[in-house]
């Protein structure tokens, strides 16, 4: 009975190399060198030299490939921003015009009311507002009424509006003193 249970075992470990030894051969490549990198041991300059060269195109393109897509994701970020600044800046130009139309239509209105009052109420009215838009109403009426207006006004208001006007006509105001 011993001598059954060696004779499998030898087979059992004969079949098992035999079974390493045929998986190994079916693997592709198993037994296959590395020729894409130079042997280690006896190298010489000349063969490392020339394995460098013939690899150094083939670098070159993977550095100019990963560059390609660097750049082109970039160009699609800074893409997505312009688009989101152009929306808001349309938004913005809507905005800034609906807010002209209305300080326009509400200038007419406030300069109407203006006209229609009598010289006294009106200056009464406009010693009370800011000093600009009291003077930029009173550019806006007829020469005639204006006057009536600023007479009736304290001095020292019809002056601080009588400048501002001045200056509101002069080209140089906006400009910086040299």
């Amino acid at each position: 009975m011993m001598n059954i249970d060696r004779l499998l075992g030898r087979s059992r470990n004969a079949l098992l190399a035999t079974a390493a030894v045929a998986s190994m051969l079916a693997m592709p490549g198993a037994f296959a060198q590395d020729v894409t990198a130079p042997p280690a041991g006896n190298a010489s300059a000349d063969e490392i030299q020339q394995f460098c060269t013939n690899i150094a195109d083939a670098a070159r393109d993977q550095r100019y490939v990963l560059q390609r897509k660097e750049l082109e994701t970039l160009q699609s970020n800074v893409d997505e921003r312009i688009a989101t600044l152009e929306k808001r800046r349309e938004e913005y130009e809507d905005w800034l015009k609906r807010r002209n139309d209305f300080l326009k239509q509400a200038e007419t209105g406030l300069v109407g009311i203006y006209k229609t009052m009598k010289p006294d109420a009106a200056a009464g009215k406009l010693e009370m507002v800011r000093p600009e838009i009291a003077a930029a109403i009173v550019m806006r009426l007829p020469p005639r009424q204006s006057s009536l207006i600023l007479s009736e006004m304290s001095d020292e208001k019809a002056a601080l509006l009588t400048n501002i006007i001045s200056s509101a006509s002069d080209p140089n105001t906006s400009k910086e003193p040299s």
